[in-house]
This record gives structure tokens, C-alpha cells and sequence, in this order.
């Protein structure tokens, strides 16, 4: 399993967590919407990923067109998270 790999699983089950579901009911292609993860879910994900991945996530990070990241799919948040840790890294 490759590093990348390894980090979408750990944001999977974050996800998965929250949602109260398995991590294999979940695809890339998975809405947060359909997952029913709120604002306050949200942040609860937001703590987990920054505890977890030892990254700092913007203040403003589900508001796309301020600069924050996308974070309206399962997929989209596992990119948003492998490209904070490869910021980290840099």
C-alpha cells in the first residue's frame, strides 16, 4: 500500500466514523451531503485530520472560492488532506 494510499484510508474511517457507517460502504465519488455530515460533523472531521496527520487545516477550509479546499466528496477530501501533508512536507 503506498503512502497515499495509507492516507486515504485513515480519512476514509475518519469519514466513516462520523457518518456512522463502515469504510467500505464509502467511494471517492461519495457525497458528504449524502453521508449526512453537518457543519458541526464537519468540524469534528476537520479536528480528527489535523490530530491524525499532524497538519493545519484553514480556518475557512469548506470554502472553496476563498481559498479553502474541496471538501464535497469522500475523494475530494482525501486530496485535500494528501495535499496539506505534501505543504507539511515541502
Amino acid at each position: 500500500m503506498s503512502a497515499q494510499d495509507a492516507v486515504s484510508a485513515q480519512v476514509v474511517a475518519i469519514l466513516a466514523a462520523q457518518a456512522l457507517r463502515t469504510s467500505s460502504e464509502l467511494t471517492r465519488d461519495t457525497s458528504l451531503d449524502s453521508l449526512g455530515i453537518d457543519s458541526l460533523g464537519m468540524a469534528e472531521i476537520l479536528f480528527a485530520i489535523e490530530e491524525t496527520f499532524d497538519v493545519s487545516v484553514p480556518f475557512n477550509a469548506n470554502v472553496p472560492d476563498a481559498g479553502g479546499l474541496d471538501l464535497h466528496s469522500v475523494g475530494s477530501v482525501c486530496d485535500a488532506v494528501q495535499a496539506l501533508i505534501d505543504a507539511r512536507q515541502a
